[in-house]
C-alpha cells in the first residue's frame, strides 16, 4: 500500500510517500481502507518531535516508533479479526487509531490502517468521510475535559476561547446541543463561522478582551490559553469552572523541552485551593464511550464538522504546512 513515512523528527519536508506492507490485523482489530484522515496539532507534535518530552511519552526517543503519521480517519472496513463482533466488511466507519493518551503516530496517513474495534464507530450517513475523519481526536478532547456534557444546563453561560479551531468548534456546538448560551472568541476572519455554528455571541479577540467585559460565565473553555488564569478568573462566576486545553501554536510558545506541561502542573496544584479549577467528580470517558456520543450528535445534526481544505495523500507535506502557516476555516483533510 501507499503511505506517508516519517523516518525522523523535523519538518513536513521530511515526510515521504512510499510503498509499504499492509498492517497486520489482530483478533480484535479491523482493517480499514482509509478514505480520509485529518491533520491536527497532535500530528504536528509528533512530526516535529516537540516538545522534546513527548519523545519519552510514547513517540520514540530518537525517531518515531511508528513511522506512519496520523490518528484520525474514516473509511470502509476491508477485513475484521476473528474476535470482532461490532463491524463487518463493507461498513463505513470512523475513529482514532491509537488507544493510549500518548503523543504518537497512528498510521492513518496511508491507504489502509489496522484499528482496534473499540476505537471505531459506524459513520452516520448524513456526513461525508472527510467530515467524519475531522472529529475523533478533537471530539475526545472536548468530552474528556467536560467529562459529562449533559451536566450543562439550559441557559448556562459558556465561553469558548478559540471557538473557530478544531477543538473549539466542537466545544461550541456540544455546549449548544445541551442548551447553553455560548459566547465564542476568535479572530476577525472566523466570526462568520462562529455564528454559523450557533454561537449566541461572538467576540473578536483583536478588538476586545473577553476577560475585561464585566460578563461572568459558568464555564470558560480555553483552547489557546492566551490569557493567564488570574485574568480569566475575572470572567468566571464564583462557582464557575475553567478548562484549559492549551495550544502550542506550532512552536510559537518557544517552550521546546516541556511545552505547556509545567503550566498544567501549576493549575493542578492551584486546584487544591481554587474551586474554579476543579473538574467534576466523574470518571473519564473511554474512547469507545466518546465515539458513541460523537456519533449520536453527528447523526442528530447537532454538530456539523467544517472542512477547510482537502489534499491527496501525495501532498501530505502541503497539508501540514497549510495547517501550521495559514489561518484555517475548518479542518484540513488528507484523502487516500
Amino acid at each position: 500500500m501507499k503511505a506517508i513515512v516519517q523516518e525522523k523528527y523535523g519538518s513536513p519536508d521530511d515526510l515521504e510517500l512510499r510503498e509499504v506492507a499492509k498492517p497486520a490485523v489482530g483478533d480484535d482489530d479491523v482493517l480499514v481502507r482509509v478514505r480520509a484522515a485529518s491533520v491536527h496539532p497532535d500530528v504536528w507534535h509528533v512530526v516535529s518531535g516537540r516538545p522534546y518530552v513527548l519523545r519519552l511519552m510514547g513517540a520514540g526517543v530518537s525517531r518515531p516508533k511508528n513511522p506512519i503519521p496520523g490518528t484520525d480517519m474514516a473509511g470502509i472496513v476491508e477485513r475484521v479479526g476473528q474476535s470482532v463482533t461490532q463491524f463487518r466488511q463493507g461498513d463505513a466507519v470512523f475513529g482514532e487509531t491509537i488507544h493510549t493518551d500518548q503523543w504518537t503516530n497512528g498510521g492513518a496517513f496511508a491507504e489502509y490502517v489496522s484499528v482496534h474495534q473499540d476505537l471505531l464507530a459506524l459513520k452516520p450517513d448524513n456526513i461525508t468521510f472527510e467530515q467524519a475523519a475531522s472529529v475523533p481526536t478533537s471530539g475526545f478532547i472536548v468530552l474528556l475535559n467536560l467529562r459529562d456534557p449533559s451536566q450543562l444546563r439550559p441557559g448556562q453561560k459558556v465561553l469558548v476561547n478559540g471557538g473557530g479551531g478544531g477543538v473549539g468548534a466542537l466545544a461550541l456546538q456540544i455546549a449548544k446541543a445541551y442548551g447553553a448560551d455560548v459566547t465564542a472568541v476568535d479572530s476577525t476572519g472566523k466570526l462568520s463561522i462562529l455564528r454559523s455554528l450557533g454561537a449566541d455571541q461572538v467576540i473578536d479577540y483583536t478588538q476586545e478582551d473577553f476577560t475585561r467585559r464585566g460578563v461572568r460565565y459558568d464555564l470558560i473553555f480555553d483552547v489557546p490559553g492566551n490569557h493567564p488564569f488570574s485574568a480569566c478568573k475575572r470572567a468566571l462566576k464564583p462557582d464557575g469552572r475553567y478548562v484549559l486545553i492549551g495550544h502550542e501554536r506550532f512552536g510559537a510558545s518557544g517552550k521546546r523541552v516541556f511545552g505547556l506541561i509545567p503550566h498544567f502542573f501549576k493549575l493542578m496544584f492551584l486546584s487544591r485551593f481554587v474551586k474554579q479549577l476543579r473538574g467534576p467528580r466523574l470518571p473519564m470517558p473511554t474512547r469507545k464511550d466518546a465515539m458513541a456520543v460523537l456519533r449520536e450528535l453527528l447523526e442528530a445534526g447537532k454538530i456539523t464538522p467544517i472542512i477547510d481544505s482537502t489534499y491527496p495523500l501525495s501532498e501530505a507535506r502541503k497539508a501540514l504546512r497549510h495547517m501550521t502557516e495559514d489561518e484555517l476555516q475548518g479542518k484540513v483533510i488528507i484523502t487516500a
